[in-house]
């Protein structure tokens, strides 16, 4: 698995620790890093892009002129981490054709990992997962849309819970699909850009999701003391990629916000936690987990405004970056889109995507890719050691073959073999 840094960008550096926080728990929680919420540019451990620095075993640093793919390697870093080429799919065979052949070592040791974890996830509440200190930022649905966005950028963040203070109540989460939800919107009624500056965060579920005919993000929650396990399959039967923990108030008779927890959060987790996520060895190619079919994507010539429209349309927050060949260069990310937006300027969304990509933060982490031939056990080290949204599949070429994101983990992680899990 490896790490590339952007080829078209400012290099990337080492993430600068969060913001001191503003509140505490006193009550003794597994380890957890010091961050919550989900920034593009900032998290709880330093991407992997010193070169003096020891990079994960899933994830090597790349210089921005090394091309697509590095072929360099020492004995302390290989390029990837791969299992050995005997471990494929097994053949398939007919109930007839006899007692059924014992189990390899590499699938006991994959579902013996899975249980690990589960067990794990059964034993711990969502308030677990919270790190000893944090901030947590509500936003008003009084406010402008405009006003949210600066909000999010002086922050570093990208999502925030929503309150109506009219109703003293949770109003759902403001997410980066809703910004790209009011592009579409004003590039479908060029008339009514003029109001842009004067549209409240009410307004978007009532009437720009409205006209769209698109659905609004599922924004279920639960309780902090809720079991992780069973919060995370309510979580599942959704689309939701974040769950806000929301608790009861006694004093003021009312639901509070406690915080709000996401799947790259959860993830590193269960990593810092289950040193088993070592047996976690099948290959993808085994697992095929992930889009490997219709998987949309974009050039550097491509206009920013039509990559948005593929994204509301798709309900997808990554587009790669292709040549004509299919060779991965970048990846677009709705997160992008608040680095265009945040100037203001709507006509910015004419820019090439190219142009897009090289106004990113010097902090970006670069991409994250891996091959067919890596496992969850690499993936979930990279994740424990480095902030990472998706990974890229690619071949030995650089050619993109399919996208994993934290879903898909997640879901083969709780669904894989339920059925013999006891």
């Amino acid at each position: 698995m490896e790490h590339h840094e952007i080829a078209n960008g400012p290099p990337p550096s080492a993430h600068s620790q969060p913001t001191p926080p503003s509140q505490a728990s006193s009550q003794p929680k597994a380890e957890v890093d010091g961050s919550i919420g989900e920034s593009p540019g900032t998290g709880g451990i330093a991407s992997v892009t010193s070169t003096n620095s020891t990079p994960p075993s899933a994830a090597v640093a790349n210089p921005p002129a090394a091309g697509p793919e590095s072929t360099s390697s020492s004995h302390e870093t290989p390029p990837f981490v791969r299992p050995s080429t005997f471990l494929q799919r097994p053949l398939a065979h007919s109930r007839s054709s006899g007692p059924s052949k014992p189990k390899r070592k590499i699938d006991l040791d994959e579902e013996r990992g899975l249980k690990k974890i589960r067990d794990f996830l059964r034993a711990r509440t969502a308030y677990d997962v919270l790190p000893l200190s944090f901030r947590l930022i509500e936003l008003d649905v009084s406010l402008t849309v405009k006003e949210s966005l600066n909000i999010l950028v002086q922050c570093g963040i990208v999502s925030a819970p929503l309150w109506d203070s009219t109703t003293s109540t949770y109003a759902g989460l403001l997410t980066v699909n809703d910004y790209l939800n009011v592009v579409r919107y004003y590039n479908l009624h060029a008339d009514k850009l003029k109001d842009v500056d004067s549209l409240l965060l009410s307004d978007l579920r009532a009437e720009v999701e409205r006209v769209l005919n698109v659905k609004a993000p599922e924004t279920i929650s639960t309780s902090p003391e809720a079991i992780l396990y069973d919060a995370l399959r309510k979580q599942l039967q959704s689309r939701a990629r974040r769950i806000p923990l929301v608790s009861y108030d006694s004093d003021t008779q009312r639901n509070m916000v406690t915080s709000v927890i996401t799947q790259y959060r959860i993830l590193k987790f269960i990593a810092m936690n289950v040193r088993d996520y070592s047996l976690l060895c099948k290959p993808l190619s085994t697992l095929r987990i992930g889009t490997y079919e219709n998987i949309v994507r974009c050039s550097l010539d491509s206009t920013v405004l039509d990559v948005i429209d593929e994204m509301v349309m798709r309900n997808i927050s990554s587009v790669p970056v292709v040549t004509f060949e299919g060779i991965l260069l970048n990846v677009f990310e709705a997160v992008d889109v608040i680095d265009v937006l945040k100037s203001g300027d709507y006509g910015n969304l004419t820019w090439t995507v190219g142009k897009a990509l090289s106004a990113r933060s010097p902090s970006h982490p670069g991409i994250y890719t891996c091959s067919l031939d890596d496992g969850l056990d690499t993936i979930l080290d990279t994740i424990r050691k480095s902030r990472v949204h998706r990974i890229m599949i690619v071949d030995e070429q650089n050619t993109l073959k399919g996208v994993l994101s934290l879903s898909d983990i997640l879901q083969y992680i709780l669904i894989e073999g339920q059925e013999s899990d006891s």
